[in-house]
């Protein structure tokens, strides 16, 4: 289905450019994202470097890391031995919940840029919703705070339920929420809150990890077109006009064939056939989690 796009205040118009590789990238209001990224989760090391290095070389801009990953030493490295000018990536990294309060968050915020070797961050989010009761008023603040140095262009949450969202959302900086979003769990609340309020829904883990190749209807559907479930679950995804997919995988091919999804189109039969896979389920669960139900 199409989504309309309606501000709080006015009708924002969405933009959509072709860059690198023909990799989509969408705009609302000024901010602007690739439609795919490169999500590091799980990735550490040499294989870390090596497989942003190479995803990077494959024509990725958007690149997903996060203080909880360990991994953002590796992540600066493989940036600075590609070559790209900074201003040519969009770089998105999380701050930990035990780092929510406003000193440690800024603390915790120059380590991160020291790792990755970089002067700012094009959009920080928090990784979880805090479990010790942290204001999130407090948090928002100081991250508006990053914002007006520059060093921090945009801000977001991650993982909060539609409740959550509700509440950060009275802050008027809150671009996205990055949330568990494949077509085995539906995201149709938060959807309709990015309408309603102009943002961002950004998928993670957006083909299951592996469990949509072996679904026979998304394999269905990819044998019209040529292509894998994967790269329909990942079609599926973006053409959402305000979803952002951001697929990981430790091998070249994967990574490779997650990018080859600008060719083709789904039919509205095809992304109702799809949506209707949503039986909620969540991969992604532990507990210290918010409470989704």
């Amino acid at each position: 289905m199409v989504l309309a796009i309606v501000n709080r205040t006015k009708l924002l118009i969405m933009k959509k450019m072709i860059f690198h590789n023909d990799i989509e990238k969408k705009t609302l209001q000024d901010f602007t994202i690739p439609s795919i990224g490169f999500g590091t989760y799980e990735l550490s090391g040499e294989t870390c470097r090596e497989s942003v290095l190479d995803a990077i070389e494959l024509g990725y801009r958007h690149i997903d890391t996060a203080q909880m990953y360990h991994n953002e030493i590796e992540v600066g490295m493989a940036i600075k031995e590609s070559g790209i000018h900074r201003e040519d990536l969009f770089l998105t990294d999380k701050i930990w919940f035990a780092n929510l309060a406003p000193e440690d968050l800024k603390h915790s915020f120059v380590q991160s840029l020291e790792k990755l070797k970089t002067d700012y961050i094009d959009l920080l989010l928090i990784h979880w919703p805090s479990p010790t009761g942290i204001p999130l008023k407090e948090t928002i603040l100081a991250m508006q705070d990053l914002q007006k140095q520059k060093v921090a262009r945009w801000i977001g949450v991650s993982n909060f339920t539609p409740n959550l969202l509700k509440n950060a959302l009275t802050y008027q900086n809150v671009i996205c929420d990055q949330v568990e979003y494949h077509p085995f769990l539906s995201q149709e609340e938060l959807l309709n809150m990015a309408v309603a309020n102009g943002l961002f829904i950004i998928a993670y883990s957006p083909i299951a990890r592996g469990e949509v190749f072996k679904n026979k209807q998304l394999a269905s559907i990819g044998q019209k077109y040529g292509k894998t479930a994967a790269q329909v679950s990942l079609r599926w995804l973006i053409q959402h006009e305000l979803v952002v997919a951001i697929p990981r995988s430790s091998f070249h091919e994967h990574r490779k064939s997650n990018l080859d999804i600008f060719d083709f189109q789904l039919t509205e039969e095809d992304m109702n056939d799809i949506s209707s896979l949503a039986k909620g389920k969540r991969l992604t669960n532990p507990d210290f989690a918010p409470n989704w139900n």
